[in-house]
């Protein structure tokens, strides 16, 4: 059986990490088939909306590391590592063109934890929870941890997280802002199809460019975020789906978006 499975409905790419003995920690090549897939799906007409998830207790917990740390370092080797691995993941999701949706249903821990965070809509089982485990293991967040948190939480409260390590429920992840909703662990993938289902109904186009409009949004200044804004509409109202909207409107009838 494959370590990510993979499924395509109604337009919505299904990625499932299918490691389950390991809580869905990923191995090198998994993490580098998953960059792969994030791709494939970016550059797909027919594919309009991703949905993340794991199988059995865990999302994900982190990176495998029973391969040990690979003998003699030289200076530069863990940041060449980090490049090429866990932050080209994180990248990744953030690129996608397609709106990419965590279905957490188990625990999100370190890279895994940072995996759900980086989508852009998280549901999360009430059986899930998160750990940023690095201060456990004496290590400094890594996959993108220190960018995302503080864009999350604000410093205060991504800085406990990163200092205490301590677990977060989905309930207390909800109240902070790092999911967007907590469902009972059996309504789980019913409202994430439902919420796929929606989005890969949507102007795939315009929220490719909302979802860039958003990300950068914190590195920009006033001038340059409406300047990105206003070429973002210009671009957009080339397509098919702005055409539509628009003529929807005006006969007074529900859209019928194709993505295009």
């Amino acid at each position: 059986m494959s370590e990510l499975e993979t499924e395509r409905s109604e337009q919505v790419a299904h990625l499932t990490l299918n490691r389950p003995e390991s809580l869905n920690a990923l191995t090198p090549a998994l993490r580098d088939r998953l960059i792969d897939l994030l791709a494939q799906a970016s550059a797909d007409p027919d594919v309009r909306a991703v949905v993340l998830t794991g199988t059995g207790r865990g999302f994900c917990a982190g990176a495998d590391l029973r391969g040990g740390t690979g003998g003699d370092r030289l200076p530069g080797d863990v940041a060449r590592m980090l490049r090429q691995g866990a932050q080209r993941l994180i990248a990744a999701v953030l690129d996608c063109e397609k709106p990419v949706i965590a279905a957490v249903n188990g625990t999100a821990a370190g890279l895994g934890a940072h995996l759900a965070f980086a989508c852009d809509l998280v549901l999360a089982a009430e059986s899930a929870r998160f750990i940023e485990v690095f201060v456990r293991r004496g290590l400094v967040p890594d996959a993108g941890g220190a960018y995302l948190l503080p864009r999350l939480l604000g410093p205060q409260r991504a800085k406990e997280l990163m200092f205490f390590g301590d677990a977060v429920s989905a309930a207390d992840a909800e109240r902070l802002g790092l999911v967007n909703r907590v469902v009972p662990d059996a309504d789980l993938t019913k409202t994430t199809r439902e919420w796929a289902t929606r989005l890969a109904s949507a102007p795939t186009r315009a929220l490719a460019m909302t979802k860039h409009l958003v990300n950068t949004s914190l590195e920009s200044d006033r001038a340059a975020a409406f300047a990105a804004e206003a070429w973002a509409q210009e671009l957009n109202m080339t397509t098919e789906d702005a055409g539509e909207g628009l003529r929807a409107f005006a006969e007074r009838r529900g859209p019928e978006f194709r993505g295009r």
